[in-house]
């Protein structure tokens, strides 16, 4: 027989003789009293507690100062009902919830912070990783929310762009032109959800290009701090002395003269040692097309330290992190080439400028020396490099990856890299045309 459904003056009595714990007042609904606390007094809520797909739940209906017994009766009925449907309530009205805050945004014109977050995640899904939209979130953030997040976005102008532009337009030109594009995005997507109307402020043609000097104009050189390769010899000696996946993600880096966020990135899946080939996929690469790297025997070396040293299988990285399944972090590479020092010295390795090398500076290393002391044609090495041709019609008659080409560049490159410091090696002509 089932218990029997408590009263009013029944509820009344458990309250003033605070009653602590929960009590099954009707079918599903219980009564919750709970101590009071110092300087405060008793608390008792409603709640609706129940059983769908074999898991438990329990969903609140109110604090029973603001919901009388008979409201909390018909809600857990109502419930209850939903529950005997298949319907999970809770579920149901999470769901309303979203629903109203979704129907209260559209019924008022939204700041431009909540515009772009809904603009990342509509496309966050068709971009490359997540690193992507995390950059474009913190883009944002730093550079135009504090000019114009909490603005309406209808009323975003070509003041407020240049506002957030100006100052980092001649400073850092290339952060400056991308929030420029996200911003003008942002701008786009709010018009095509009837948020705007008119041209965008944020557009470059015939518009801000009028105000703004051209990015090619004021566009810094970005430095990267690179070892003159006549030293290369000397500090892969003590590079291959160190221990760790950092050295040996910065060996395989220089190897391969592939730069350290594809290094980083490599997995087991990417490597086939078979064919002697790292195939590098378009969604990881600066250009966004596929690049074959080819694979010297000290590359192929490397690589088998590293499978020795991990899983060594499928997705899993080739260069993990200490202790974990997961990527090395750049910065690993980075504090170990500051804790290098030239032997006999307490100095770092540094380029002619006195900087500490970097792990980008080695693909300048790799360039220098190919173009210096090798007579490998230019189109093979920039190709090792992974960059396009500059001349259009040469680069629309060059189809080939010439992979067979740049198996004999990095063949000779290891056999630089590795030998001993002070050797010398004669230059080698290229193969036939």
């Amino acid at each position: 027989m089932a218990p029997k459904a408590w009263t009013t003056k029944e509820v009344e009595a458990a309250l003033r003789g605070q009653c602590e714990g929960r009590h099954r007042v009707a079918p599903g609904l219980y009564l919750r009293i709970e101590a009071p606390k110092p300087g405060e007094g008793g608390r008792a809520s409603w709640s609706f507690r129940y059983q769908i797909n074999g898991r438990s739940r329990i969903m609140g209906l109110g604090a029973v100062g603001d919901v009388t017994l008979a409201a909390a009766r018909r809600k857990a009925e109502e419930a209850l009902l939903l529950v005997r449907g298949g319907a999970d309530p809770l579920t149901l009205r999470e769901q309303r919830a979203r629903e109203a805050a979704a129907a209260a945004l559209a019924a008022r014109m939204p700041s431009f912070r909540e515009a772009a977050q809904q603009h990342i995640e509509s496309q966050q899904a068709g971009w490359r990783n997540e690193k992507h939209a995390a950059q474009w979130a913190a883009t944002l953030e730093t550079y135009a929310y504090p000019h114009f997040g909490d603005v309406p976005v209808d009323r975003i102008d070509t003041d407020h762009v240049r506002a957030a532009l100006n100052p980092i337009w001649t400073t850092k030109p290339e952060t400056a032109s991308r929030v420029r594009g996200r911003i003008e995005a942002v701008l786009d997507s709010a018009k095509v959800r009837g948020w705007r109307s008119g041209e965008n402020p944020a557009r470059w043609k015939g518009h801000l290009a009028l105000l703004l000097p051209k990015k090619a104009k004021v566009q810094a050189v970005e430095h990267h701090a690179a070892l003159d390769w006549r030293d290369l010899p000397a500090f892969w000696g003590a590079l291959a002395a160190r221990g760790g996946a950092a050295a040996l993600a910065l060996r395989f880096a220089i190897l391969t003269a592939a730069r350290s966020g594809e290094v980083l990135g490599a997995t087991w899946a990417e490597i086939d040692t078979v064919q002697r080939l790292w195939t590098i996929p378009a969604a990881r690469m600066k250009a966004g097309r596929e690049h074959r790297v080819p694979l010297s025997d000290a590359a192929l070396a490397v690589l088998a330290e590293a499978r020795a040293a991990g899983d060594g299988e499928g997705d899993a990285r080739v260069f993990a992190g200490r202790g974990s399944g997961g990527g090395l972090s750049s910065m690993a590479i980075t504090m170990m080439l500051r804790k290098m020092k030239r032997p006999g010295t307490k100095k770092p390795w540094t380029d002619a400028a006195g900087e500490t090398v970097t792990a980008h500076g080695f693909r300048s290393t790799f360039r220098d020396w190919a173009g210096e002391a090798t007579h490998h044609p230019r189109e093979v090495i920039e190709q090792a490099l992974a960059h396009g041709l500059k001349d259009k019609a040469e680069a629309a008659y060059a189809r080939g990856d010439l992979l067979t080409k740049r198996a004999t560049l990095m063949a000779e490159w290891a056999t630089y890299c590795t030998r001993p410091a002070g050797a010398v090696l004669p230059m080698h002509k290229a193969a036939a045309q």
